[in-house]
């Protein structure tokens, strides 16, 4: 893996935030480098500027100095237009608070997804829909809306919805914090597997030690500044079936 050119690269990041004129840098020449099938864990305290290099990485976010290389494009030098194209073929995102919209069942928070940004047939968008569902354990929860769903699925449903249109990437911000572990195991199972059978680029952000076996890499952010360190993968997608539970 670390032979091959890297899929998204960070180069001397710096974002800095003012308010009251009061100037607050959140990131500290921040530079790291990705690889595709590879799930990396960036860990580090609360406050410590975790979600603001996620979403900078993911384009949500514009860097007060530095680049971001995605698939060799350099994504921030690129027209609004031309960004917002880029995430809707490239990028998946799983947000704490799931984002789901409520008055969608769980089949069509999937589909819409596909209609919009891959204009897929209705057939087409159903079809591939079904497969994520079955997937996840939520073939027979289609037809629910969030408000039906316990918290496990409607994580599950985040997760189809960011990894149904098979992207290069995968951000994920704090996705098992409002679970238990039982669900929160199978969570990170779900986004290894992902990883490691469907080539995604998979950044997860989290507190939870727990999830170290399951990762390729971890990054450590600390008053804005990043180190890299050594993992151990003990956890495998492949030694045990994923069993998704309510």
């Amino acid at each position: 893996m670390c032979m091959e050119k890297p899929t998204l690269n960070a180069c001397n990041l710096v974002r800095t935030f003012e308010q009251n004129s009061i100037v607050t840098t959140v990131l500290r020449g921040v530079s790291m480098a990705l690889h595709r099938g590879e799930l990396a864990l960036l860990m580090g305290p609360s406050g410590s500027g975790k979600s603001t290099l996620l979403s900078v990485l993911s384009g949500l976010l514009i860097p007060t100095a530095g680049q971001v290389l995605a698939l060799g494009q350099d994504y921030w030098s690129c027209s609004e237009r031309e960004q917002e194209r880029f995430r809707q073929r490239h990028f998946g995102y799983i947000f704490q608070g799931y984002n789901l919209l409520p008055a969608l069942t769980a089949r069509q928070q999937l589909e819409v997804v596909l209609r919009w940004a891959e204009q897929a047939t209705v057939r087409e968008a159903r079809r591939r829909t079904d497969r994520m569902l079955g997937i996840l354990g939520l073939g027979n929860k289609a037809h629910l809306r969030p408000a039906q769903l316990s918290g496990g699925e409607k994580q599950r449903v985040a997760i189809g919805r960011a990894l149904v249109m098979e992207p290069d990437f995968c951000f994920a911000d704090e996705p098992t914090s409002a679970l238990d572990w039982t669900h929160g195991e199978g969570v990170i199972r779900l986004l290894q597997e992902a990883a490691s059978q469907r080539g995604t680029t998979v950044l997860v952000v989290s507190h939870d030690a727990r999830l170290l076996p399951y990762a390729d890499r971890s990054f450590h952010l600390e008053d804005g500044r990043l180190r890299e360190e050594r993992v151990l993968q003990t956890t495998s997608a492949e030694e045990e079936p994923v069993t998704a539970s309510n």
